[in-house]
């Protein structure tokens, strides 16, 4: 093969391009959740982005479901906390060393602007842009 039919032809494989509409951030934070009831239990966020998480969960989770959640983390010296309406979208498990954690995607279902605003300035300040 002549080295310009190498260039002109075409090329195959695989790419696997990022589907997600916004960048996510790797992350260790603690949530507290409501499934029902008044009763809040704990749980973990592992990753964030502005359209949601993946959280591990104590307890197992199911896909359509909703939850109150509050998000925690500092921001400069000060704890801020989010509030939240989150949708689980995605379930898995995940065995833990010595307990079972349910691991869950969650979309953002309803979110304060200012609650949204406090999450893109902390994300932000993990991207490097500051805010």
């Amino acid at each position: 093969m002549r080295e310009e039919e190498k260039k002109n032809r075409p090329r195959y494989g695989t790419v696997n391009f990022e589907k997600r509409k916004h960048p996510r951030f790797d992350v260790d934070l603690p949530v507290e959740y409501v499934r029902t009831g008044l009763v809040a239990n704990r749980g973990e966020a592992l990753n964030a982005s502005e359209g949601g998480l993946l959280v591990y969960f104590p307890e197992e989770m199911e896909v359509g479901q909703h939850l109150s959640l509050k998000l925690f983390f500092s921001s400069g010296s000060e704890l801020t906390t989010i509030e939240t309406l989150v949708q689980v979208v995605w379930t898995d498990i995940h065995l833990g060393q010595d307990r079972q954690d349910y691991r869950a995607g969650v979309k953002f279902a309803d979110i304060s602007p200012e609650d949204l605003e406090k999450l893109r300035n902390f994300l932000r300040s993990l991207s490097g842009e500051g805010s």
